[in-house]
């Protein structure tokens, strides 16, 4: 005796899954460098918010001193240390001007980038990786926050 109504099978065809695998595949391909852009560029605000930090150090130091160096080319304020992605650093030139410059650290998503901020408070992007989006902003007047060189 043959049954007459035969059940359907449930589930899905491995068109649908191959289908579905291929749609996941193209919005993770999307997404991670978008994701990965996103990361850098907020490892890049250490920079930032330390060179404007040690500029307001140095300004107090300043009035207190009227001098930005203990002896030329000595900053009068002890740059930031142990810091994760940069390391800071401080020349001075004269006794009434300086440069700080946050430098990527190699081996690090911010190796290459390197920002300058001065007396003046002139802030410039002075290094950015090689063969990558990342442009120095025309003019270079800021501090790049994204690729394309664009800025605050």
């Amino acid at each position: 005796m043959t049954p007459s109504h035969r059940k359907l099978a449930a589930g899905f065809t491995l068109i649908e899954l191959m289908v579905v695998v291929a749609i996941i595949a193209i919005l993770a391909a999307i997404a991670a460098p978008i994701y990965s852009d996103y990361i850098t560029r907020s490892k890049l605000t250490e920079a930032y918010n330390n060179l404007a930090a040690y500029r307001v150090s140095q300004e107090q130091y300043f009035q207190d001193n009227r001098s930005y160096a203990t002896t030329v080319p000595t900053c009068g304020v002890a740059a930031p240390t142990n810091l994760k992605y940069f390391t800071v650093a401080c020349v001075a030139s004269s006794s009434t001007a300086y440069i700080a410059t946050a430098t990527g650290i190699a081996g690090t998503p911010t190796a290459n980038f390197a920002f300058t901020v001065n007396n003046a408070n002139a802030q410039q992007t002075t290094g950015v990786p090689p063969n990558t989006a990342w442009q120095k902003p025309t003019p270079n007047n800021c501090w790049v926050v994204r690729k394309g060189g664009s800025c605050q």
